[in-house]
């Protein structure tokens, strides 16, 4: 019986008992363990809520299709499969649902509910290894259009190289320019003298 339930369990996340509550299964999504380099797989865990326990139409039609019977008889077979399993918690206090939990009576009469321990979706952890490749080629989206990764870097070399270029152009017209000056002084020094200054006579009338 546990097994036609695990598997709708499974299935549709959730199964409720009625007199008792709700299973749930949660899952988690994988992960990665820097420290140990692995991928850990996805992992599942149950969860009991015991304010909620009224079963719907899917989930008797469910059972009728497994049972091969009509639904009500499906409807009328489950609670009897409820009342018993209440009937065993009240008594033996104890019942395991296999792969599932535990199910057990708490103080006061309530029923409390131990989930088994959390378990890899039928895969273990996988060693995570960085691989660098070199001259991957990928494809890029920038702006609109496409490029691949070669495309960028050569574009982005070519951009170095012309700021470069840039520079050494500036620097070159910098030169050239305090050359001119120098130049031009020199020339204005050789034509006139080495003589700074006002060079105006300067007549006192008595």
């Amino acid at each position: 019986m546990f097994q036609v339930l695990n598997a709708y369990l499974f299935q549709h996340r959730s199964i409720s008992i009625p007199g008792l509550g709700t299973i749930y299964l949660e899952t988690f999504s994988a992960s990665v363990d820097v420290a140990d380099r692995t991928i850990l797989p996805p992992l599942y865990q149950f969860r009991f809520d015991k304010y909620f326990d009224s079963p719907d139409r899917e989930f008797f039609a469910y059972i009728a299709a497994q049972r091969n019977v009509l639904d009500y008889e499906a409807i009328k077979w489950y609670n009897e499969f409820a009342t018993d399993l209440r009937h065993r918690i009240r008594t033996e206090e104890k019942v395991d649902w296999e792969g599932v939990g535990t199910l057990r009576k708490g103080e006061g009469g309530n029923v409390v509910f131990e989930p088994a321990p959390p378990s890899g979706i039928f895969m273990a952890p996988a060693p995570a290894l960085r691989v660098n490749r070199q001259n991957a080629q990928h494809t890029l989206l920038v702006g609109d259009q496409e490029k691949t990764n070669v495309e960028m870097n050569e574009w982005l070399l070519d951009e170095e190289e012309a700021l470069r270029k840039k520079k050494r152009s500036w620097w070159i017209a910098a030169l050239v320019l305090a050359l001119l000056a120098l130049i031009a002084l020199g020339w204005h020094f050789y034509s006139k003298g080495w003589n700074i200054g006002n060079q105006n006579s300067l007549i006192i009338l008595r």
